[in-house]
């Protein structure tokens, strides 16, 4: 039998780029850290619960069924949305503790990331595909 894959319908994952980049432009423009909270709780609720609230909320406004939807492969959001949590903190930690270069570093770089990401060249995903591609030639090299 074969597996069924995992996905996510893309303007999910849109809608949750999205409110990372509003998030952290606010913050940015603002210095004020608790916007970063939004997508990070909600970061944070989607890689242990499995429930991100914003994809929740948006599913509500969805015009078709979710798998009429060009599918996002979720092992890779799941990858995207770890490198996301861990910035979104970071950069937290930095406007909470008064850590001016790594709040404005990390919040910058997870906007960027995520407008790139809308934009159609997906950052995370690159990761992804060398660290899979390093790994592959890794184990192959053992067995020669």
């Amino acid at each position: 039998m074969s597996e069924a894959i995992r996905s996510i319908p893309r303007p999910l994952v849109r809608i949750n780029q999205w409110v990372i980049v509003i998030s952290a432009v606010l913050t940015l423009i603002l210095g004020q850290g608790w916007f970063l909270l939004i997508p990070l709780i909600s970061g944070v609720m989607g890689l242990l619960f499995g429930f991100n609230p914003v994809m929740r909320f948006a599913k509500l406004f969805l015009k078709k069924k979710p798998g009429e939807y060009l599918p996002e492969d979720w092992e890779q959001q799941q990858f995207n949305q770890k490198i996301a949590v861990t910035c979104l903190a970071l950069g937290f930690l930095g406007f909470t503790f008064k850590w001016t270069i790594v709040a404005y570093v990390f919040t910058a770089l997870v906007a960027l990331a995520a407008f790139i990401a809308i934009l159609g060249f997906c950052i995370g995903c690159f990761i992804h595909y060398q660290w899979k591609l390093y790994n592959f030639r890794r184990t192959n090299q053992k067995a020669h």
